[in-house]
This record gives structure tokens, sequence and C-alpha cells, in this order.
């Protein structure tokens, strides 16, 4: 038979080895993502900006008036999850520089949009742009197939600058100067005085500093990364921005996956610290009034533990729980977000090589400053197809 005509080159012409460097063959650029397709059928009420997944924080709870609030049970469809990715390895005279850049399609305010993940360089120690920040870690994330996780996890995306001067023999030391957030709750300020409760918004006049040690071994892996930070607010509404000022924020967060029996894994976490909320995967905030309505960093504590079983080779689960707990300021309204509680449990089929279903079993909580609570729980049924 006549063979079939090769189909055009693809061409990337800043990815071409620079003159003179090692290995200049190795030059390439790879893409990679999936499309996957999520059934849910939810069993109470969520805001309809984020029912393609579970937040606790987004359960409405005092209806009407709270987003979400109507009749229990909805069915969604979501293609939001799939994503596409670009990876380039580039030889210089300096050292191979890689390069990542992703995008998924979970865009804000409920639609599908392009959704940026990842905008990653590396050269040797030093890193740039935006990726996983150094403060979490990504290893302990669970099996899961609802997007957004366990709300007392660590987890953000952020643009920062990292270093890594020692990485070697499974042990590897990290620092990094990170984009620096101030999530605020204005509180009791907002019904003293309105506007100025409209008029205060994040003032960040330093970087976020993390620190992070990793290690490495046959049975799992641990890490321990601590981070100082300054949390601010200013008054946009006055023309000197006053009031303003700023806080103390600092935290730790230890975690680490154990491999177990055949390919099982046990992945746990514990954060806590003073106005990190805007690190933590769901709920909370970095400052909020006290009683004299002066500002306060507020305490989170956020921890999540997640088993996964493999039955064999086809056939896996994932089951955990997770929670995000904040110490709520006097100056704080009894609306204000208390505690994120967050549970799964999935039976998953890897149909082929590169196509994985599924179905899961997803229930949060949310908790208010008063105690008041409201529950949400779905089933979801996924497709993902990789490439």
């Amino acid at each position: 038979p006549v063979p079939a005509p090769a189909g055009a080159p693809v061409v990337a012409v800043g990815s071409v080895a620079q003159e003179g460097a090692k290995e200049p063959e190795k030059a390439r650029v790879e893409f990679y993502g999936h499309v996957m397709l999520d059934a849910i059928q939810d069993g109470k009420q969520m805001n309809p900006d984020w029912n393609a997944t579970m937040r606790p924080s987004q359960i409405p709870i005092l209806c009407p008036g709270s987003p979400g609030c109507g009749r229990d049970g909805a069915t969604v469809f979501s293609v939001r999850q799939s994503s596409l990715g670009f990876k380039s390895f580039i030889p210089t005279g300096l050292g191979e520089v890689r390069t990542d850049l992703s995008f998924d399609l979970f865009g804000t305010n409920g639609g599908t949009q392009v959704h940026w993940l990842n905008a990653w360089a590396e050269l040797g120690m030093f890193g740039v742009g935006q990726g996983y920040s150094n403060f979490m870690d990504i290893d302990v994330f669970p099996n899961t197939i609802d997007y957004w996780g366990p709300s007392g996890m660590v987890f953000v995306r952020n643009p920062q600058l990292r270093v890594t001067p020692w990485n070697k023999d499974g042990m590897s030391v990290s620092v990094s100067l990170e984009s620096p957030n101030s999530a605020i709750d204005t509180g009791k300020i907002s019904r003293v005085d309105p506007a100025l409760g409209s008029g205060i918004s994040g003032w960040n006049k330093l970087p976020d500093l993390v620190g992070a040690v990793r290690v490495d071994r046959d049975w799992g892996h641990v890490k321990a990364a601590a981070i100082a930070r300054q949390v601010g607010y200013q008054n946009t509404a006055s023309a000197n921005g006053e009031p303003s000022g700023s806080r103390a924020g600092y935290g730790l967060n230890l975690s680490g996956a154990f491999k177990l029996l055949g390919r099982d894994k046990l992945s746990w976490q514990v954060a806590s610290g003073k106005g990190i909320a805007s690190y933590m995967n769901d709920g909370g905030v970095d400052l909020a009034p006290d009683a004299a309505l002066q500002a306060q960093a507020v305490t989170s504590l956020g921890w999540l533990v997640y088993y996964g079983h493999a039955w064999n080779d086809k056939w896996s689960s994932s089951i955990g729980y997770s929670e995000h707990r904040q110490n709520n300021t006097d100056g704080q309204l009894f609306t204000a977000f208390h505690k994120g509680s967050y549970s799964s449990l999935n039976l998953l089929y890897q149909l082929a090589g590169n196509v994985m279903v599924g179905g899961e079993f997803i229930w949060g909580r949310l908790e208010n400053k008063l105690g008041m609570t409201a529950d949400d729980y779905r089933f979801q049924f996924s497709t993902k197809v990789s490439f």
C-alpha cells in the first residue's frame, strides 16, 4: 500500500536550541490536556456561580438573601474542567529552560471561559511566573473528580519568584517571594459607616515570603512550609487613602503522603496561622475588625486526611475529610464564615489508557459565626479523556 503523506511540521521558532548549547536535539515543545464532562445531580442548594463544583463557602444559609436560594436539587452538565497546556524544553548555554503554559475553562461567574492555571519558567534553581505556591503541597491533593477539592487544603496558584538552592538526595529547600493579597471583611464597620465600609480594600506593600523543606523517600514524602506576610487595608474612597494600616500574617503548613499496601496512599495536611486565608482552598478572610473596629489578622486552621485505594489495575477509590475553621473576631457580623467542611467518596474506572469514568458522592457544610449551618450533597459522574 502507498503510505499516507506526512502531516505538515509544527514549528516553534522560539524553542530552537541556543547555538553552542549541549544536546541541541532535545529542544522540543509538548502539548497536553484533557476533555472532561461532569454530570452532577445536586441534592440541595448551591450558589449558581459555583454549581459545577462543591465549595462549602458558597452554600446558602439565610434564605432569601443568599446567592443560590431556591428549590433543592439541580442538574448540572459542565465541561469547565477541560484543559489545555504547552510545555517547552530549550537547551541554552546556561542549561535547559523549561516552561509550562496552561489553562482550563473554569471561568468566573459560572461561565465557561479561559482560566489560566500555570505560566511558569525554570532555569536551574530559579523559577518565575505563576505556579503552585511554595506554601502548598500539590501532591496531597486527593484523587477526586470534583474540581475544587478539600476546603481545608492550602491551595493557590500564585505569581512568584522562587529559588531552590538545594535539590539533592531526595531533599529540597526552596524560598519564594509571592504575590500578596488581602481578603478583608469589613464586618460591623459597614453598619456603623457604610461609606467607609464600601471604600476599604486590600493594600499590600511587601511580597509574601515563603520557605519550604521537602523530603522524599521510598515510603512517601513530607513537607514543611512557613510563610510570613504583611496584610494591609486602605480606604480608596478618601483622598489620602486613610484610614489605612497593616497587620502581620504568618503560618505553618505540614503535609505529606505515605505509601501503604500495594499502591494505596494516605495523604494529610495541617496548616495554621494568622492572615493566611488567601492561601486556603475555600472560605475565610485575612483581616476583620475587632470589638473596637480595629483591624485584626484572623486565625485559620485547615486540615485534610484522604485515603486512596487501588482495587486492581482498573478500579480505584478515594475517601476522606477536610475542614477550614476560623476564629471569628468580635467585629464580624454573625453571617461571617466560621467553618467549611468537605468530604467525598468515589469509585473510578480506567476504561482505557487515557479514558477514565467514575462516580463520586460529595458533601459540604457551611457554618457561620452565629452557629447556623447549611449542607449540600451531590452525586457527580465524570468522563475524562486525556491527551
